[in-house]
């Protein structure tokens, strides 16, 4: 049977079409509310059972680090803990605070500038849902415009999962069995082996049933050599390593290959920020912040327990990365509460190395090699 996302649009379904937006109950056209600092605002609270089908976010502030400081919170079913909890650019698609332009099927950042935050993942409940946007950040957002459309329906079928997101960020450290060595590429010798997913960098760990459909992931690499050489891996229902799913780097489980630092925009992968260099890479490396992402919309991962599932930083976990990601998944209820959220000045992005901060290194490496002229190749 057809799984694709126009497989059901010729059923006809007993519900009902509804929508919650900002728009001006007087009629004129100030279609927009405003979240002063520190408040938190519902903007859905619906009762009964439906589906959540669209959502789409326009957002004013002043905050340059917005995208990070307001945060999004669903609750489904009269669940006291929030299912989804992220900060709204993140979940869609929008790293580091920043604009640009994104396109997948389920989400995206729309002109103008990626402005506009677009969601069409189903979000289903059977006993009432919730939305709320709490602003954590430094200044009021002065409009904040909204759409969320959604069916009622008179139930909902219990194999219907429950729509989970879940940010995480870690500032990783080389962890390698060669020790405090950043040894990519064996740059520094022999590759270390790593039979274990203990310390790489987790993107989900959830229990109940359900399914695993994506994660935006977001890599700021403070060092030219390729980030990517770290397997993905999923640990279903408390298996032992190296469990049901076990990758073969970075960029095959992103659907890509030999290093990539191009956008390519696919409805289920792709690369939507590259530092930009292109052709040059050769030249500069893989220096800055890249944005990729997979979606498993025809290749769930499916659990019946838990799942864990997790990215080596480097192969055998041997780089410092800034890392950040949203994950995706359908489970069960009630889900486990989520970790903490980290505090907006933990949630600040680190800077991109620039020009002069490789230009010092340089400076240090003559340093330490003795000085004189010296090219920048000899060893």
């Amino acid at each position: 049977m057809s799984q694709g996302p126009l497989a059901n649009i010729a059923r006809i379904v007993d519900a009902k079409s509804r929508r919650i937006s900002s728009f001006d109950r007087t009629g004129g056209n100030a279609d927009a509310v405003s979240i002063p600092k520190g408040e938190c605002r519902t903007i859905a609270e619906i009762a009964g059972a439906g589906i959540i089908r669209h959502i789409g976010i326009t957002i004013a502030c002043d905050d340059p680090l917005h995208r990070r400081n307001l945060v999004l919170r669903c609750y489904w079913d009269g669940c006291e803990h929030p299912s989804v909890e992220s900060p709204i650019g993140d979940f869609f698609g929008q790293g580091w605070g920043m604009k640009y332009n994104f396109v997948s099927l389920p989400l995206a950042a729309a002109p103008r500038d990626g402005n506009a935050l677009v969601s069409y993942f189903p979000m289903p409940f059977g006993q009432g849902a919730r939305i709320t946007v709490e602003n954590q950040g430094t200044h009021d957002v002065s409009a904040f415009y909204y759409y969320v459309d959604y069916e009622e329906h008179p139930s909902i079928p219990e194999d219907m999962g429950r729509f989970h997101a879940w940010y995480h960020q870690e500032l990783t450290s080389p962890e390698s069995a060669t020790g405090d060595v950043e040894n990519e590429w064996a740059v520094f010798g022999p590759f270390a082996n790593n039979p274990s997913d203990e310390r790489n960098y987790l993107f989900c760990e959830c229990e109940g049933k359900g399914h695993f459909v994506g994660v935006n992931y977001y890599i700021n690499c403070p060092s030219p050599i390729w980030y990517g050489e770290g397997d993905d891996m999923f640990l279903v229902d408390g298996e032992p390593w190296p469990g049901s799913a076990h990758g073969t780097g970075t960029e095959d489980y992103f659907n890509q290959s030999w290093s990539p630092d191009e956008h390519y925009l696919h409805p289920y992968f792709g690369t939507a920020r590259a530092p930009g260099r292109g052709n040059d890479s050769a030249r500069f490396g893989w220096l800055g912040r890249t944005h990729v992402y997979r979606f498993h919309l025809e290749d769930p991962i499916r659990f019946q327990r838990s799942l864990r599932a997790s990215i080596e930083h480097g192969h055998a976990n041997n780089l410092t990365l800034e890392l950040a990601s949203v994950a995706y998944w359908y489970q069960t209820m009630p889900g486990r509460p989520f970790p903490p959220l980290p505090s907006p000045e933990e949630r600040r992005p680190l800077p991109e190395i620039g020009v002069v901060e490789v230009h010092r290194w340089r400076d240090a490496w003559r340093k330490a090699m003795g000085g004189g002229r010296l090219f920048g190749h000899e060893r």
